[in-house]
């Protein structure tokens, strides 16, 4: 452990909010490629009726019954929503009346008020798959520093994913792929008696790095089906939805994952093998595994975490809130979260990130209580 570690803030507990309805991949038909399940493991995918800062709303609930807080001791909320429409986007396709509301800022800002949290501070990004983990580089590098959170404090990472509202459903290659989830994760002091860190955030980062070529965008489609709650199929005469190169993704985003791992751990002054878990980003299964392949080549060992998709599939930003909360009980040492995501639409890149935890030593004992 490098002398310089401090740590500030963890992880104290995460809510997940699923949406009722699943739709499965027979929906899908002849349409969907025989062998999409077995590459990405997918079987079904929520899909939200409520719109991202409802479903964020429903994330929150969860958590204030799950930990008992009280929204008075929140002091920061950050509000992540990969599904909403870039700024370039949607100035060039949407009413000026619509523009702001697909604003992140905005919604965060909307978030603390519809919870009636008063001495909190905001803020929104999207950032796609990466959300979450330049969610928390965020926190660590500008908010802690400059709060002291007292004893029962708690900070808000609050993501929202409703890409169903932005599927090409025509296009066989993507339209399986993501599913619609929220999740709202508490960051505390470990001071914190009321709500301890099981987690301990060592490091986070997020950045964006070139690619060879631009491999998601937004484009207007005509007479588009949608799935209808139920069954059944309508169609959209004009809808805007996202198209994404799923080769260049297939190959660009393992490597991306694995070199995000290398280089957090080395910010860190730590080795590869000092990681107990790898924790990633669930883009679907093969991802996952050839992931875990590079990882190897970087000497990163550890339990890989995979095949969480199923019946959710790729619920983007809040891939790795949902897989931390699906293996709480599992998770020992040092543990790596790896995410990787498109780039700007139209541009040559790719964004990539880590958060690199620690389970606390109370967590290890409640966890061997558990087993």
């Amino acid at each position: 452990m490098p002398a310089s570690y401090h740590p500030s803030l963890g992880i104290a507990a995460i809510a997940v909010h699923q949406p009722a309805w699943e739709l499965e991949n027979s929906w899908f038909g002849s349409t969907m490629p025989r062998k999409f399940t077995h590459h990405t493991g997918i079987e079904a995918r929520g899909i939200s009726v409520d719109d991202e800062l409802t479903m964020g709303l429903h994330a929150v609930r969860r958590l204030q019954q799950e930990t008992g807080c009280n929204l008075a001791d929140c002091r920061g909320i950050v509000f992540v929503s990969p599904s909403f429409i870039p700024p370039s986007v949607a100035r060039r396709h949407l009413p000026a009346s619509q523009v702001a509301s697909e604003r992140p800022s905005r919604a965060a800002r909307q978030l603390a008020r519809v919870l009636g949290v008063r001495r909190c501070r905001t803020v929104g990004l999207n950032w796609f798959c990466c959300g979450y983990s330049r969610a928390f580089a965020v926190v660590q590098r500008r908010w802690a520093p400059r709060l002291a959170l007292r004893r029962d404090e708690f900070l808000l990472v609050v993501v929202a994913t409703r890409i169903s509202r932005i599927t090409d459903y025509s296009c066989s290659q993507t339209s399986g792929l993501f599913g619609d989830m929220a999740s709202a994760t508490m960051l505390t002091s470990p001071a914190s008696r009321r709500h301890p860190v099981h987690f301990e955030i060592v490091h986070a980062d997020a950045e964006k790095q070139p690619a060879e070529k631009a491999a998601f965008d937004f484009h207007v489609r005509k007479h588009v089906p949608m799935p209808v709650a139920g069954g059944g199929v309508e169609h959209a005469e004009e809808r805007l939805v996202y198209s994404i190169d799923g080769m260049a993704i297939a190959e660009i985003a393992p490597r991306a994952m694995s070199a995000a791992v290398a280089k957090s751990l080395a910010a860190a002054g730590l080795a590869g093998g000092d990681v107990n878990f790898v924790v990633p980003h669930q883009a679907g299964s093969g991802i996952v595994r050839f992931a875990g392949m590079k990882l190897d080549e970087h000497g990163v060992g550890g339990e890989l975490i995979n095949g969480l998709t199923r019946r959710v599939g790729n619920v983007s930003a809040c891939s790795v809130p949902f897989a931390l909360k699906e293996t709480w009980t599992r998770l020992r040492g040092l543990i790596a979260c790896p995410t990787a995501a498109v780039g700007s639409p139209g541009r040559r890149e790719v964004l990539q990130g880590c958060i690199l935890l620690r389970a606390t030593a109370a967590h290890e004992r409640q966890a061997a209580a558990a087993a």
